[in-house]
């Protein structure tokens, strides 16, 4: 059977890991929390100053050049503050909630490659820029992700306010929901790459990133990691449609610090998952990889967060530009567009990986099946038609006579009519009550 080096499965070679001596991995674990501490206090900034550009303000430009010590100030004086816990709260888990969200967000990046095997300066230790790896480390890290939200559901249980119960549920629902299309979205790439090992994922995109010929599972894994990190336009769970802000509502000083570093760090851990698992990790793109060294040494690191970094400028572009959703549109894309799409997509490369291994099947016939998925997927996001909007339409058509009119300014002030009812055509709303009396 002959295939090219694109065609064949990634073999299992974690020998380089479970090697470094016990001053090694701990250097390691803590310049990944400076890492991510650090990386948040930018985020904070680089969002804040985005979004002004955005509406045509400044931003934070005075603490610091450029204002970078503006998030570093807000942070000290935020665990300076009070800290208050409501009367009604229970006091042991709404202590421990925050920290339960907290710790599965830097343990994720224990398995994030940063870059090759390199030499550790003034020494003879060669190491991979990376803590550590198993076969299952991409399992291992949504495993760690989904623990993150019941951190979420206890700190508004706990608050012993009802609003914050429901930002909580909310939270429940919308990561559950969004995490069966991203965990969907992967099996894709566990077939190409034949492993689950991130370290070997990045090594089975030598040649061609995945993102490239796995568009459909990349676009359903960026919008699914939108939707399961709280963001805009998915940010449904801090419930400020009750004018508060959702599960850390009763929330203050370094617990609801805590909370705000969790969804930052998700952001950046979600980010850095896609760069590893569809853009080629830690591997430089077009045209830096034409350089020899590029791919060498500590040059990687670079490659690698600027990726991460575009992710989060991409995660801040879309909460400056579009409105949040109705939970029921957010739930109906999660279930009825981004599952069946899944599910028929990884039959579809099962089938073609299938062929492809038996050295019977052309990779133009591969690109063309992307193609025709791909079309598919944008004609059902951009121009399905919900139930509600036929039904609406139908009912226009009927003039709506099947339904009871109601007076909407019977009472004096306008009051909607329930969805059984239609308001009288001659109460609209441009009529004043004054004017009908």
């Amino acid at each position: 059977m002959t295939t090219d080096s694109s065609m064949i499965l990634a073999a299992e070679d974690l020998s380089a890991f479970g090697q470094d001596p016990w001053w090694l991995v701990l250097v390691k674990a803590v310049l990944i929390f400076v890492l991510l501490v650090v990386l948040t206090l930018f985020n904070i900034w680089f969002e804040r100053r985005v979004v002004a550009r955005m509406q045509h303000r400044p931003g934070p430009n005075v603490h610091g050049p450029f204002g970078l010590l503006q998030s570093l100030a807000d942070g000290v004086k935020l665990a300076l503050k009070e800290d208050i816990i409501p009367k009604a709260a229970d006091k042991l888990v709404y202590v421990v909630a925050p920290v339960i969200t907290v710790i599965p967000a830097f343990l994720a990046w224990s398995v994030i490659p940063l870059g090759p095997e390199v030499r550790v300066p003034f020494t003879d230790i060669t190491t991979p820029l990376q803590l550590t790896d198993m076969p299952v480390a991409v399992l291992y890290m949504l495993a760690v992700a989904s623990v993150g939200v019941y951190g979420i559901v206890l700190g508004g249980w706990s608050s012993g306010s009802t609003y914050s119960l429901l930002g909580g549920l909310r939270s429940s629902a919308q990561v559950i929901s969004y995490e069966v299309a991203m965990g969907l979205s992967l099996v894709a790439v566990f077939l190409y790459a034949g492993s689950l090992s991130t370290s070997e994922i990045v090594s089975a995109q030598a040649d061609l990133w995945f993102g490239i010929i796995l568009i459909p599972s990349f676009v359903i894994f960026v919008i699914s990691m939108v939707g399961e990190t709280n963001r805009a336009p998915f940010d449904l769970a801090e419930a400020e449609g009750e004018l508060v802000a959702g599960f850390h509502t009763e929330y203050s000083s370094l617990k609801f610090a805590l909370f705000f570093l969790a969804e930052y760090i998700n952001m950046a851990t979600v980010s850095a998952l896609a760069t590893t698992l569809f853009l080629g990790g830690w591997r430089a793109p077009w045209p830096l990889s034409i350089w020899d060294g590029a791919n060498e040494g500590y040059w990687p690191v670079l490659w690698f967060m600027a990726k991460v970094l575009g992710f989060i400028f991409f995660f801040i572009w879309l909460r400056g530009s579009l409105p949040r959703l109705r939970y029921d549109q957010f739930m109906k894309l999660g279930w009825k567009v981004l599952l069946p799409i899944s599910l028929g997509w990884i039959v579809a490369v099962a089938t073609i990986r299938a062929i492809s291994l038996n050295g019977g099947f052309d990779r133009t016939y591969l690109l063309g099946a992307i193609g025709v998925i791909a079309v598919l997927f944008l004609l059902l996001f951009f121009f399905g038609k919900d139930e509600e909007e036929d039904a609406a339409e139908s009912g226009a058509d009927d003039g709506a006579d099947h339904r009871d009119e109601f007076d909407a300014f019977a009472g004096g002030y306008p009051v909607p009519p329930m969805p059984d009812r239609v308001a009288l055509r001659s109460t609209s709303s441009s009529t004043a009550p004054e004017e009908r009396e």
